[in-house]
């Protein structure tokens, strides 16, 4: 039973440092429609190495929500990048970049 109790804690300890280790989702919004998914890459790729980037698009039109997620793999490259872009200006509009939350985290809309 011990054996167990102590296994179940090191797992939840490991799961908790995990992420961490594996670098950070970034939130990128107030995005121009017309920035693409490229675009979005390089801006980031300037600060280091991206693994990946993406719009989100509607589902309907297709048109770009105007925000997206960037992944990279060092957390200091990408705490470099969040700092150095939030508020920057990309194609006339001011962007706001962090660190992009849990679903779990993120406070629930009221729907109407």
């Amino acid at each position: 039973m011990r054996k167990t109790i102590f296994y179940i804690l090191s797992l939840c300890s490991l799961l908790c440092i995990l992420p961490a280790a594996y670098g950070m989702n970034i939130y990128v919004g107030n995005l121009a429609h017309s920035v693409t998914n490229e675009e979005l890459r390089e801006l980031f790729s300037e600060y280091g190495e991206v693994s990946s980037a993406s719009i989100i698009t509607d589902k309907n039109s297709g048109q770009s929500r105007g925000f997206g997620f960037v992944e990279m793999p060092n957390q200091a490259e990408a705490q470099e990048a969040i700092n150095s872009l939030n508020d920057s200006s990309l194609k006339g509009r001011n962007l706001k970049v962090n660190q992009a939350r849990p679903i779990n985290e993120r406070p629930r809309r009221p729907r109407y």
